[in-house]
Protein backbone atom coordinates (compact mmCIF):
# COMPACT_ATOMS: atom_id res chain seq x y z
CA UNK A 1 0.00 0.00 0.00
CA UNK A 2 2.67 2.05 0.21
CA UNK A 3 4.16 2.13 -2.54
CA UNK A 4 0.94 2.89 -4.24
CA UNK A 5 0.46 6.52 -2.16
CA UNK A 6 4.25 7.32 -3.01
CA UNK A 7 3.77 6.39 -6.39
CA UNK A 8 0.73 8.60 -6.47
CA UNK A 9 2.80 11.33 -4.60
CA UNK A 10 5.56 10.93 -6.99
CA UNK A 11 3.38 11.04 -10.36
CA UNK A 12 3.05 14.38 -12.00
CA UNK A 13 1.02 13.99 -14.73
CA UNK A 14 -2.12 15.27 -12.23
CA UNK A 15 -0.17 18.59 -12.10
CA UNK A 16 0.26 18.72 -15.46
CA UNK A 17 -3.68 18.44 -16.05
CA UNK A 18 -4.01 21.19 -13.36
CA UNK A 19 -1.75 23.62 -15.03
CA UNK A 20 -3.39 23.57 -18.20
CA UNK A 21 -6.86 23.88 -16.75
CA UNK A 22 -5.34 27.15 -14.70
CA UNK A 23 -3.66 28.66 -18.10
CA UNK A 24 -7.08 27.48 -19.91
CA UNK A 25 -9.14 29.55 -16.75
CA UNK A 26 -6.59 32.61 -17.14
CA UNK A 27 -6.60 32.99 -21.08
CA UNK A 28 -10.61 32.59 -21.15
CA UNK A 29 -11.05 35.71 -18.54
CA UNK A 30 -8.47 37.44 -20.51
CA UNK A 31 -11.14 36.98 -23.71
CA UNK A 32 -13.86 37.86 -21.58
CA UNK A 33 -12.27 40.72 -20.90
CA UNK A 34 -10.95 42.08 -23.91
CA UNK A 35 -14.38 41.47 -25.52
CA UNK A 36 -16.06 43.59 -22.74
CA UNK A 37 -13.82 46.53 -23.07
CA UNK A 38 -14.09 46.10 -27.04
CA UNK A 39 -17.83 46.24 -27.01
CA UNK A 40 -17.90 49.00 -24.49
CA UNK A 41 -15.53 50.83 -27.06
CA UNK A 42 -17.59 50.67 -29.90
CA UNK A 43 -21.13 51.25 -28.22
CA UNK A 44 -19.10 54.83 -27.31
CA UNK A 45 -18.47 55.38 -30.64
CA UNK A 46 -21.82 54.57 -32.01
CA UNK A 47 -23.07 56.87 -29.81
CA UNK A 48 -21.07 59.54 -30.54
CA UNK A 49 -21.81 59.21 -34.47
CA UNK A 50 -25.50 58.89 -33.65
CA UNK A 51 -25.18 62.33 -31.70
CA UNK A 52 -23.69 63.85 -34.66
CA UNK A 53 -25.69 62.64 -37.27
CA UNK A 54 -28.74 63.46 -35.33
CA UNK A 55 -28.98 67.78 -35.80
CA UNK A 56 -28.06 66.94 -39.38
CA UNK A 57 -30.84 64.75 -40.07
CA UNK A 58 -33.83 67.58 -39.04
CA UNK A 59 -34.83 69.92 -41.43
Amino acid sequence: MKQHVMKFLKEEDGLTTVEYAIAGGLVGAAVIAAFTLLGTTVGNVITRIITALTPAATP
